[in-house]
């Protein structure tokens, strides 16, 4: 791929792991509901292809808490922060994949409907991490980070800047299947953007929200963490 190109990853090996879906969902494996859960899980096995979009990109200018990359500007103090020392970038697209919309799900059965969110959500994890290990392996890079625009509290990256990012793209639906409505929703409601950058420290945006009780949380909030992105400003 040359430099700037876009690629797209749409062979990403996908199956439903059964007994972490069981546990996620709470439901001992013979439970009254198993059954059910067991046959969606084949059925969005095999119809499942989740898959990711990426580009190479370069940082071009700093100013303050604005950095231009590829042409386009994006204001986050703590993405200038983390990008500091940084030229190459990876912004990309992850999504769980139109295709398990698929699933014909009654409308009035929730319950079905949030096991097939889950199931989502289990497909987009693979593509996240399929693409981490790709871009990992392909360019070299030991130690990477990743931030999304929204993922934190609002004067992190404001949501609003997922238009930018996906500037970078051209057309993400046309690429794989992701648009962004007005509202900043993207669908399939299971995708994710951002962009992915070597680093030396371990990086999650997490660590910069102050939000309490958030069912994504992956690491506590750090207080000095966030004292020295004010710091560099």
């Amino acid at each position: 791929m040359s430099e700037h190109a876009i690629e797209i990853l749409d062979r990403i090996p996908f199956a439903v792991d059964l007994p972490v879906l069981l546990s996620e969902l709470r439901v001992c494996q013979d439970g009254p509901d198993a059954k059910a859960i067991r046959g969606l899980a084949e059925t969005a096995t095999a119809l499942a292809r989740p898959k990711a979009v990426y580009k190479v990109a370069y940082v071009q200018r700093r100013d303050g808490d604005s950095i231009h990359i590829d042409g386009v500007v994006f204001v986050s103090r703590v993405l200038s922060a983390n990008l500091r020392n940084v030229q190459r970038v990876f912004p990309y697209v992850v999504t769980c994949g139109t295709e398990l919309d698929q699933i014909e799900i009654p409308p009035a059965d929730f319950t079905r409907k949030y096991w097939l969110d889950a199931i989502k959500g289990m497909a987009l994890q693979a593509s996240m991490k399929y693409l981490h290990s790709y871009i990992r392996r392909k360019y070299l890079l030991e130690k990477t980070a990743t931030m999304s625009p929204g993922a934190a509290d609002v004067d992190t990256w404001p949501i609003e800047q997922q238009k930018q990012l996906f500037s970078l793209f051209e057309s993400v639906d046309d690429l794989i299947g992701v648009r962004l409505t007005d509202s900043l929703l993207m669908i399939p409601n299971k995708s994710v953007s951002g962009i992915l950058f070597p680093t030396e420290i371990n990086f999650k945006s997490c660590q910069v929200c102050r939000r309490e009780n958030c069912p994504s949380r992956v690491a506590a909030f750090d207080e000095k963490l966030m004292k020295s992105y004010s710091r560099s400003s």
